[in-house]
């Protein structure tokens, strides 16, 4: 019998080559199976980190639809979430955004408030009891800087310098439905020839519901500033913090007298004619206090019931008390309490337990509350003499008796 040829020998060579084709399919498969299940573990990481937030659509800046959100930079099919869950996490973020003062801008403004030592935390009513602000870790920033979107202030606080807005704005950012830019933005009696555009730009982002503020106290004594407010938008709302002309004049001189040593005297200062005990109205510190004046011209332009005037006083005295008239006024739930603050003797005046995004105690920066110099008693005399008139009549437009002459 012949042996067998090279033919009979094919099937034993094709073997092999069925395996190695079987080995690299199952190696395929695997490599397949393995992007598949790292893929599926980012995804879950990402909708963990992002949590609900609010969707983009085009080019503009937007939230999504009313109840409905979708996960941050993947496709609207890849995650719906409830409106208030998305409102929520942005809230966090914006919490944590607020943590460091603003940076100084022109003109030397300070940082709004500064933490408290750790021993001033520990004292009565200083520990944070009570307080509703949380804290929100920063990994989720990067996802959500985009979201909301910027619109032209509802509210603004327009007056009074040396009043207490600083420390009204900054009582005001503790509530959630409250954004607002912290530093003075000046376009109304500064700015104005940049446009609303520029301005818009200023403004922190904001979700459906809340509302968008800025204070600018100067704005109260610039005679254009109704005007172009008003054309900006008819139902602005409009708060002036006012205090004690005689008083609010010295603090104006003290801040001044701390950049600039070498001006006059405040008596000096004060009069035009000394022995004839003419006041210089000329002088802004005297000016500013003539409400009746300024008010004026606000109300050729906006109703009265469109304006709420904080008694800078009582912010001092009970905080909770005129931020509840605030919070009325805005059309916001009273979230804001006594529960929020506690009064420093150091200082002067009423401190929140927690700021907003903070663990620790917060007051007004070191340059609030300076220490006034002391002026001779004559001179104050004839400073509430010339501001009685004034006063008076500013009572009788705004309803309001302050005190000021009691």
């Amino acid at each position: 019998m012949a042996l067998p040829g090279p033919a009979g020998a094919h099937p034993t060579s094709a073997e092999p080559l069925s395996r190695s084709i079987f080995r690299k399919f199952l190696l395929m498969l695997c490599s397949l199976l393995t992007s598949l299940y790292v893929f599926y573990c980012l995804a879950e990481r990402c909708q963990t980190l992002s949590g609900p937030v609010g969707g983009q659509s085009g080019g503009e800046e937007e939230v999504g639809a009313a109840g409905r959100g979708v996960l941050a930079g993947g496709p609207r099919e890849l995650a719906v979430w409830p409106a208030a869950a998305q409102r929520k996490r942005l809230l966090q973020v914006q919490q944590w955004r607020r943590r460091r003062p603003p940076a100084r801008r022109d003109g030397g403004e300070e940082a709004p408030w500064e933490e408290e030592s750790p021993a001033l935390a520990g004292a009565p009513g200083g520990s944070g009891a009570g307080s509703s602000v949380a804290e929100t870790p920063p990994g989720t920033l990067a996802l959500l800087l985009d979201e909301g979107s910027r619109q032209l202030p509802q509210a603004i606080i327009i007056g009074v310098k040396k009043g207490g807005t600083r420390a009204l704005l900054e009582f005001l950012r503790v509530h959630p439905d409250v954004r607002a830019v912290g530093a003075e933005p000046h376009f109304f009696d500064r700015s104005y020839d940049k446009g609303l555009a520029w301005y818009r730009e200023l403004m922190p982002r904001t979700l459906d519901g809340q509302i968008t503020m800025e204070k600018t106290p100067s704005y109260f004594v610039t005679r254009e500033a109704p005007a172009r407010i008003s054309a900006m938008s008819k139902d602005t709302k409009l708060i002036v913090v006012v205090r004690d002309p005689v008083t609010r004049a010295i603090s104006d001189y003290t801040q001044t007298l701390s950049k600039r040593p070498d001006i006059p005297t405040f008596e000096s200062l004060t009069f035009r004619n000394r022995s004839a005990g003419l006041i210089d109205t000329s002088w802004s510190a005297i000016q500013i206090g003539i409400y009746a004046k300024h008010l004026e011209h606000w109300l050729c332009h906006f109703p009265l019931g469109q304006m709420l005037f904080v008694s800078g006083e009582r912010l001092i005295r009970d905080p909770a008390g005129e931020l509840g008239r605030v919070q009325d006024f805005l059309g916001l739930k009273r979230i804001i309490t006594d529960k929020h603050f506690y009064f420093n003797k150091t200082k002067g005046f009423p401190c929140l337990k927690k700021a907003e995004g903070s663990s620790k105690p917060h007051c007004l920066g070191k340059t609030k509350g300076r220490t006034h110099p002391d002026i001779d008693g004559e001179v104050v005399r004839r400073l509430r003499d010339f501001y009685r008139p004034f006063n008076l009549k500013f009572y009788q437009m705004t309803g309001q008796d302050f005190g000021w002459d009691g």
